[in-house]
């Protein structure tokens, strides 16, 4: 689609930006990766993990640890305590059903070491005809568009947060791409 990787690389630079410099001597781990694992590609980290339905099936070679699991059923993540400086989660949180969010994002927050950061982005709750016309257009994928679960404001991502357990003092929110989406950051 047109403006898939575009798209993509916004999302990887926004995330990017957001996370800590003393972080990246450490872990991260990119949930939905996605096969090409773009946004692992681009960040500078000492040890790089994706985790996604397929991720292994498309190793290339760039030390890229690829976990190959489905995130939404996953009742646990593979990992220990405390493993990852940073998880981030671009364009999956509208992927996940409502219901199954808590549970996967304190997930999340058992596997972050302490002041590790949780970063996520997902389209505003305004933004779903505007997405259905482009996908029209052949501009996004439309399949993928299908596979939207919710769509989100950052109070609803706040609550999401707190009653996974982070606190709402460590939680930081904004926009990108004309507002059309959302990031939040929340530091365990």
């Amino acid at each position: 689609m047109l403006l898939e990787s575009f798209l993509s690389n916004q999302r990887g630079k926004v995330a990017d930006r957001l996370i800590p410099d003393e972080r990246r001597s450490g872990r991260v781990l990119d949930l939905g990766c996605g096969e090409e694992a773009r946004f692992l590609h681009m960040t500078r980290f000492a040890e790089k993990f994706g985790m996604d339905r397929l991720a292994a099936r498309h190793s290339d070679g760039s030390g890229i640890t690829r976990i190959d699991a489905d995130i939404e059923t996953a009742d646990t993540l593979p990992f220990e305590d405390n493993y990852f400086d940073v998880v981030t989660m671009l364009a999956v949180f509208e992927h996940i059903e409502p219901y199954r969010l808590e549970t996967l994002v304190s997930e999340i927050r058992r596997i972050l070491k302490p002041g590790g950061s949780y970063i996520l982005t997902t389209p505003a709750v305004w933004t779903d005809g505007m997405l259905r016309v482009m996908a029209k257009l052949k501009l996004i994928d439309g399949v993928l568009l299908a596979e939207h679960k919710d769509a989100y404001t950052h109070a609803m991502i706040a609550r999401v947060l707190q009653r996974s357990g982070f606190d709402q003092e460590q939680m930081r929110f904004g926009y990108f791409e004309l507002f059309m989406n959302l990031w939040a950051a929340a530091r365990k």
